[in-house]
């Protein structure tokens, strides 16, 4: 049975590098048939397992040409490992909701049979830390049953990863999706894994995993591939595998309890978050 995994997370935090990271890792590690579906605008949550190629997205193909025009094999283009990629793309700058963009894209790949049963996971990568109107769809409408969110040791990520499970909360019974876990894609700041891992402990899930910082992720970027391509024997390469399998492996699925205002700013005193 395919898995359906939305990825959400503060903007900058690193997202879609992870999320890239880690179904290539699933793919070549595992041998796992992935799909990713990017729901950001920027249509940039394809681009490492493209080698950097711009994908021709949903949105555009859909305002230029017309719905005949959005076919499977227009846009959904085939990357690293036989990975499958679309990207849902936005309006024109200044008009229109990115949102519904979201929404129309989603039901245009399952009307046209993108979402094949022989998929292992489809990841949706959602643009950052937006929950609401039509970010929220893969939540809301159950399009994915798994969550993750990628987040850091730093104040405003924290924030960001209570807030999105606030958004979670409203939809979880109606949808049945469940928070997975929090992945921790590390920032090196002092006491990051006991603040992230009693930050997991009061939402009452788990940090799945930590990710080191290594600069071998942005030089693997900047050659347009994911560590796993550019170097598949290095640390962080095992990195990604060890997160790969925990997802594979995971049974801990569970509606967060989102922490108060003043729970949250307790936690980040303690860990001198704002001094």
């Amino acid at each position: 049975m395919t898995r359906k995994i939305a990825i959400y997370g503060k903007g900058g935090i690193g997202k879609s590098t992870t999320q890239q990271n880690t179904a290539a890792a699933l793919n070549y590690f595992y041998g796992k048939k992935i799909m990713i579906h990017g729901c950001d605008p920027k249509a940039d949550c394809t681009r490492l397992i493209l080698g950097g190629k711009p994908q021709e997205t949903v949105m555009d193909t859909l305002r230029e040409e017309g719905e005949e025009a959005v076919t499977l094999e227009r846009v959904v283009k085939t990357g690293f490992g036989g990975i499958k990629c679309v990207e849902s793309g936005g309006p024109e700058p200044g008009v229109g909701c990115a949102g519904r963009g979201v929404i129309t894209a989603i039901t245009l790949m399952e009307e046209a049979g993108a979402y094949t049963p022989d998929l292992d996971f489809i990841f949706f990568d959602v643009l950052g830390d937006v929950v609401c109107g039509g970010f929220a769809m893969p939540v809301r409408e159950g399009k994915a049953q798994e969550i993750y969110i990628v987040a850091s040791g730093e104040m405003m990520a924290l924030y960001a990863a209570n807030n999105i499970c606030r958004g979670m909360v409203k939809y979880a019974e109606q949808s049945g999706v469940r928070l997975g876990g929090i992945i921790c894609n590390s920032r090196n700041v002092d006491g990051e894994k006991e603040l992230l891992e009693e930050f997991c402990d009061k939402l009452g899930t788990q940090m799945i995993h930590f990710i080191p910082r290594d600069n071998i992720v942005q030089k693997a970027e900047f050659n347009r591939q994911t560590v796993t391509q550019y170097n598949p024997t290095c640390n962080q390469a095992m990195s990604y595998k060890e997160l790969a399998g925990k997802i594979i492996d995971n049974d801990m699925f569970v509606i967060p309890k989102p922490m108060t205002m003043d729970e949250m700013e307790d936690l980040v005193v303690k860990y001198g978050l704002l001094d």
